[in-house]
């Protein structure tokens, strides 16, 4: 196989997964100085009900990666329909994601945005290398959820859930 052949079969499964519609998730944590760090996810799901888990899967080239191996907790913020900025903002290199962006420590201390559809603070219950991805599974400590319209993503791009 030729490395063009790769490379379109590579872009041709990425626009296959992109036909399922996901929710947008900012996954935040604090570092070892206590600085918040986060990135947008769309990959996150729940996984168990007894015990309360959930998962998410971060790229092994995120500049954000070493401060969510090193962590003992994560939040996964679910963005509302109002947050497209937010979910750019955190999907691209930045000095300060947080420069200017309200939030709170939630029970096990991961950042809660502001304005959020919902959101979990977790343990860190497992972590588990899976291809080019690092899978994070939490236990949930703490989650809350507001009646706010979540914002949705599918074939590069973002749409609003009529729900």
């Amino acid at each position: 196989m030729t490395v063009e052949a790769a490379a379109d079969e590579k872009r041709a499964l990425r626009t296959a997964f992109g036909a399922f519609m996901t929710g947008v998730t900012v996954v935040t944590t604090v570092d070892e100085c206590g600085t918040p760090v986060g990135l947008t996810a769309n990959s996150f799901t729940s996984v168990s009900l007894e015990p309360p888990l959930l998962l998410v899967c971060i790229s092994r080239k995120s500049l954000s990666l070493p401060a969510f191996l090193r962590t003992e907790g994560f939040a996964v913020n679910i963005l509302s329909e109002s947050q497209q900025a937010l979910s750019d903002r955190f999907a691209r290199p930045a000095d300060d994601r947080f420069a200017g962006v309200a939030w709170r420590p939630g029970p096990v201390g991961g950042p809660i945005l502001d304005g959020v559809c919902g959101w979990f603070d977790c343990r860190l219950h497992d972590r588990l290398e899976a291809g080019d991805h690092e899978i994070l599974i939490g236990r949930i400590a703490g989650f809350g959820q507001e009646r706010l319209r979540p914002l949705g993503y599918a074939r590069g791009g973002y749409f609003l859930a009529d729900i």
